[in-house]
């Protein structure tokens, strides 16, 4: 199927400063990287529109979308402090709600491309920020842009749409917004509020009213690797989104679950991270007739990670396999823009394996690995039921 890759080199203006840990560098390198293996040749590769106020208040306060756009002449910052503007997490930077609304834009369009049939699949790097709530700022995220694209695709007629979050952290924002909106399954699989930013994301969290059993969260202990992750994914993804039948996949790819990102504690491969992403394209054909939204999210690790797992995600999307070795001139930009050896392959090595979840089996030896098993137990029972799913069986 033909794939959009929404991209626009003003993405690398969403810049906090040279010591904030979400770097633009990771999207050039990634952009790089795929240019170099010739994944871009298989792509259409587009400009996006910015969002206008009318699309971004699908979602956004009105006070909140006109906070941003002053936050940059506040010089005091007592106004954007009231939004979450100016803070560690999201400093004030040039042409803030411009830049935003660009990268809110990006997902817009590539929801819209899929929707109306255009492309099968499209890919926005730039996008997944997924903490920004209605009316606040939050973990590095100004405007929701996952959420965004949902709204979007609800109001062009969609009646189901799934969102899968396979960061880090906790999509909190796109959970917020469909909370009680039976339209929207959230499944958000990351490190456990316990020890990680926002804190929120446990199994009890499945949401509100008509909207109950539609937000579904899998909260894993720290130190889970690819063997627990892939366990407790292929326990909960598959099965729930063949419970819920959407029109629409719309997924969030954050690799800062990798073993060398800075801000968390996964220890996962990138090879492991390439099994998901597999999976939820295969998922794609299987339940949704190919129709994939593809975002990025957070990742910390500028040379080592994000440019290897998003460059498998776009190849992915694009219908190719890329392996070996990454290029030498790759290498040596990489090198040079970063200050550090860049990796030589395009694997971690790791091989990836994983034993299925079963349940009542005996307590583990290994106790992260019972820790693993409980979380999937507890988020089954907690939202299988609603899905109509046996928590036991499905």
């Amino acid at each position: 199927m033909s794939t959009l890759v929404v991209w626009d080199d003003v993405f690398s203006s969403y810049d906090f400063g040279p010591t904030h840990p979400l770097r633009p560098l990771r999207l050039e390198l990634t952009m790089s990287l795929a240019r170099q293996l010739g994944v871009l040749d298989r792509v259409d590769v587009r400009a996006p529109k910015p969002a206008s106020d009318d699309t971004l208040e699908l979602i956004h306060d009105p006070l909140y979308i006109s906070s941003v756009r002053r936050a940059p002449d506040d010089l005091m910052g007592r106004l954007s402090l009231r939004w979450g503007l100016g803070t560690g997490d999201v400093p004030v930077f040039p042409r803030m709600h411009e830049v935003s609304s660009l990268v809110t834009g990006a997902s817009v369009d590539a929801a819209r491309a899929v929707w109306e049939g255009t492309h099968g699949h499209a890919v926005n790097i730039s996008g997944g920020l997924h903490h920004a709530m209605r009316d606040r700022a939050s973990g590095f995220c100004v405007y929701d842009d996952p959420a965004v694209a949902i709204a979007w695709l609800l109001a062009a007629g969609a009646q189901r749409v799934a969102y899968v979050d396979v960061d880090v952290h906790h999509g909190d924002g796109v959970q917020a917004a469909f909370y009680d909106d039976p339209r929207v399954l959230t499944v958000s699989m990351h490190e456990s509020g316990r020890t990680l930013f926002p804190g929120t994301g446990f199994a009890n969290e499945t949401g509100r009213g008509e909207g109950v059993g539609t937000s579904v969260n899998v909260a894993l202990p720290a130190g889970t690797g690819d063997a627990g992750w892939l366990r407790a994914f292929h326990a909960v993804v598959p099965p729930v989104l063949r419970g819920f039948r959407p029109q629409v996949l719309v997924t969030q790819h954050g690799c800062d679950t990798h073993a060398l990102d800075p801000l968390a504690n996964l220890q996962m491969s990138v090879d492991g991270q390439r099994v998901a992403l597999r999976v939820l394209h295969e998922l794609a054909h299987e339940l949704c007739e190919g129709k994939w939204v593809a975002l990025g999210g957070g990742g910390y690790e500028p040379v080592q990670v994000v440019p290897r797992a998003w460059t498998h995600l776009l190849a992915e999307a694009a219908g190719l396999s890329v392996d070996g070795a990454t290029p030498n001139d790759w290498r040596q930009e990489a090198a040079d823009r970063g200050r550090e050896k860049a990796p030589t392959s395009l694997s971690d090595g790791a091989s990836a394996a994983w034993s299925p979840w079963e349940p009542f089996l005996p307590a583990h030896e290994s106790r992260l690995e019972h820790a693993v098993d409980a979380a999937i137990t507890e988020t089954r029972e907690a939202t299988f039921p609603a899905l109509s799913l046996d928590p036991y069986t499905a």
